[in-house]
């Protein structure tokens, strides 16, 4: 089975026990709406490489921590979406859940999805028990306080913001956590992927700073401007496009640089490398420092 089947499969076996008859049927489409189809899955990918990395023994707890790791990530996007943060309503080329469903709906729907997250991951480590509380920690730790996602959208609440702060815990958080997760599934070492998902969340911070700027809302699935007109913290406001696309290219080096070393370190590399690629091209950073 492919890594997207994986994915796939294991976010609607996760979904399936929540939307059992009984459930609220506004609740459980809305949940279904944010959640499918989705987007990259890049995080989830990341996971299941480091399991992979590591010896995958244990499929079905790699595969639920995949899944709840990209169950709180639609969480965080759906409750980014409401009135009070961004008031978005598109999300990867469609209605956002609180445009479809109204807000009420999308605040439970976003809440329900980080229950199913450990939910998921709860039943899963049953089969190896002695994995589990490390793995609970490191998702608790990417959505939590006070480095996680949670911290990161609420420093759009403070009138002073470091930009790496922000960035570290809105889109790095996860992303470590997820390396770590993968690590922790398959009973290996976990701190030494951390890096790894630290880097290449910032460099997705950033990209989504100067995607903001720069790119076709149509093509992106959401509006863009967004950063400026909501006065949030953003690499393309405090460093220029130039200075931002630098330092993503500089981000996705440190990337590159801190895959620990590994059977499949030349498998890591070409999932970096294409992911740059995808997010914010050589050729546009190129023009964008030269500018």
């Amino acid at each position: 089975m492919d890594v997207t089947a994986r994915i796939e499969r294991a976010l609607h076996g996760a979904l399936a026990e929540g939307s059992t008859p009984g459930c609220p049927p506004g609740l459980a489409a809305a949940v279904q709406h944010a959640v499918f189809p989705g987007g990259a899955r890049i995080r989830p990918r990341l996971c299941i490489a480091v399991a992979h990395a590591c010896g995958d023994d244990s499929p079905a707890l790699t595969d639920a921590a995949a899944a709840a790791i990209e169950l709180l990530h639609c969480a965080s996007l759906v409750h980014d979406d409401l009135p009070c943060f961004d008031d978005a309503a598109e999300r990867r080329g469609r209605p956002s859940v609180q445009k479809a469903f109204g807000e009420r709906l999308a605040v439970l729907a976003g809440d329900a999805l980080i229950v199913m997250a450990f939910q998921t991951l709860a039943a899963a480590g049953m089969q190896a028990p002695n994995r589990l509380p490390a793995l609970l920690a490191t998702l608790a730790r990417g959505v939590g306080m006070p480095h996680g996602i949670a911290a990161g959208q609420a420093w759009e609440c403070e009138p002073r913001v470091d930009l790496h702060d922000y960035q570290r815990a809105k889109t790095g958080a996860l992303f470590s956590a997820a390396t770590m997760a993968g690590a922790h599934a398959a009973g290996a070492v976990a701190a030494p992927w951390h890096a790894l998902g630290a880097w290449l969340g910032e460099a997705y911070q950033v990209a989504d700073d100067i995607r903001d700027v720069i790119a076709d809302p149509r093509a992106l699935g959401k509006p863009t401007g967004r950063d400026a007109a909501l006065g949030r913290p953003s690499a393309a406001a405090q460093l220029g496009l130039g200075g931002a696309a630098r330092s993503f290219q500089r981000l996705i080096g440190h990337a590159l640089a801190s895959i620990p070393p590994c059977p499949r370190a030349a498998h890591f590399r070409a999932l970096v490398l294409a992911e740059s690629e995808r997010l914010v091209p050589q050729a546009v950073c190129g023009e964008l420092i030269a500018a």
